[in-house]
């Protein structure tokens, strides 16, 4: 019996039933004809600032749907399918406008035409809405556009050692995921204008620009990337040092930041502050630790004084064949995946790795399905299909232990279908985009995306849908909007004071 099989073996079942999931799932509002939704978020949806499960991202025309964490994947999609149900009654009743479900964005705006979100005149509102004035300053407002899901996971017992240890390893082995469940292959040329690419025309229209064999441009270096951000070198070898990293990188000041200024001569907020990072979630990366925070307090402080809770895949795209965005069958995929990055041997991550894992990211993100490509391990060059259809196989006593605590062949199923796509690749997503973008008249990225859209909508709002559903979403949003103006209420300082206290070093514990 190997090492990881004896671990798996020496976990109580209890342990693995009490395995938790919840999802934050981004998606571009678009108008009945495909462009970008420039409306502000529908009241009817509630307050952005504090609904639980209805927010926006970066941009009011960016809805994000957060579900609650679930122990079983059925609960946690049958949560995220009734809110887009309520999202799209909704967006129905008010002019008919749809949720995009590519992760990569519609026909877009000029930069500065893409609204910024709305939090209410709280100071807390404010400073999230001058937050997105920074990213849109320091990065612009298209790549704020992307969207994809987020995969909150947690297992009882694990401590933030080894939760740091699964966050060394998923980074190794996140090509994986890329490969998998990569799905934006292909865009809009209108979301490159203006930059530097290596992006081929799909077909003779000029409605799209792809790579022949990527699987995520999303996570390649057109997607959410920063270059002033590669300069913070963040270790994942420990709470104490992850912590020290992001602490330097929230309050060093960074030169071409302190050039944008706080505030413009007008005296508007151009960002909340000129260091290399304005808060916490400006962090870009694969996985994140985190943990709950209360009223006030900043992210980094939360993880100081208690530890990670869970943590956060962040490199899934949208799955556009799908509703929701995302299935069960990946959902356990994504189980089985952190539980084998928790259970296998994770030494610490050296530099040299950590530009490793960067290179096969973006290798994988752009090139992924190419025959016989190379990655990086250890030094080495190893053939992307060798080392994944290896951690595949190692994950078959995990999918084995979660079926048999279920009573069900769910996770097998879930990981033979991995072992199917990683051994054909026209099976993956990525594939699938593109086969499917080549039967369009012109072979357009909007055309395909946008008609996938019309389809989603119209199955989720063919579901049965009760009274009692929509007065229940309807009292959730009506509690937000009274919640908003509670703490619109509170607030005593004078904006500026409070966010000097806010950005404060001492807050970050």
């Amino acid at each position: 019996m190997s090492t990881l099989q004896q671990r798996i073996a020496a976990l109580p079942a209890d342990r693995l039933a009490g395995m938790r999931r919840g999802m934050e799932k981004e998606g571009l509002r678009v108008l009945p004809t495909g462009g970008l939704a420039l409306t502000p978020h529908p009241q009817a949806l509630g307050s952005a600032l504090t609904h639980p499960s209805i927010t926006t991202d970066y941009s009011e025309s960016q809805i994000e749907l957060i579900t609650g964490a679930h122990q079983s994947v059925e609960a946690c999609l049958d949560e995220l399918t009734e809110i887009h149900q309520y999202v799209l009654r909704t967006l129905q009743q008010e002019g008919g406008e749809l949720l995009w479900v590519s992760s990569m964005p519609c026909g877009l705006p000029t930069d500065e035409t893409i609204p910024i979100g709305r939090y209410g005149n709280s100071h807390i509102g404010r400073a999230k809405s001058i937050y997105r004035m920074g990213l849109a300053h320091r990065y612009g407002r298209r790549m704020q556009t992307i969207s994809g899901i987020h995969y909150n996971w947690s297992l009882p017992g694990v401590t933030s050692e080894e939760y740091f240890a699964l966050i060394r390893n998923f980074r190794r082995n996140a090509f994986v995921l890329l490969y998998l469940f990569g799905a934006s292959p292909a865009l809009c040329p209108c979301f490159v204008e203006g930059r530097a690419h290596s992006l081929q025309p799909l077909g003779d229209a000029g409605q799209a620009l792809y790579l022949p064999h990527a699987t995520s441009l999303r996570m390649g270096r057109l997607g959410y990337q920063s270059d002033a951000q590669a300069s913070i070198d963040v270790s994942y070898n420990g709470l104490s040092g992850y912590a020290d990293s992001l602490h330097e990188a929230l309050t060093q000041p960074y030169p071409a930041y302190e050039a944008i200024g706080i505030r413009n001569i007008g005296g508007d907020y151009n960002q909340l502050g000129t260091s290399l990072l304005q808060i916490e979630n400006e962090f870009y990366g694969t996985i994140r630790p985190k943990r709950t925070v209360r009223r006030g307090e900043r992210p980094l402080h939360a993880l100081r004084e208690r530890g990670v809770e869970y943590v956060e895949v962040r490199l899934m795209d949208l799955d556009p064949f799908e509703s929701v965005g995302i299935t069960a069958q990946t959902m356990r995929l994504l189980d089985v995946f952190l539980l084998h990055c928790l259970l296998t041997d994770s030494p610490p991550d050296t530099p040299a790795e950590i530009a490793e894992c960067k290179h096969n990211q973006h290798q994988t993100a752009e090139r992924g399905r190419e025959p016989g490509l190379l990655l990086q391990q250890g030094g080495q060059s190893v053939a992307l299909t060798e080392w994944a259809g290896q951690i595949l196989s190692e994950c078959a006593p995990i999918a084995a232990a979660l079926d048999r605590t279920q009573g069900t062949d769910d996770y097998g199923q879930a990981l033979r279908h991995a072992q199917a796509v990683l051994a054909d690749s026209t099976l993956a997503p990525s594939a699938r985009v593109l086969a499917a973008m080549r039967e369009q008249p012109g072979c357009g990225f909007e055309a395909f995306a946008f008609a996938r859209s019309q389809q989603a909508r119209d199955r989720l709002l063919a579901l049965p849908w009760s009274a009692a559903q929509q007065a229940r979403y309807e009292a959730l949003a009506a509690q937000s909007l009274a919640d908003q103006r509670d703490i619109e209420a509170q607030d005593q300082l004078p904006f500026e004071e409070w966010r000097q206290q806010y950005m404060d070093p001492r807050q970050l514990g």
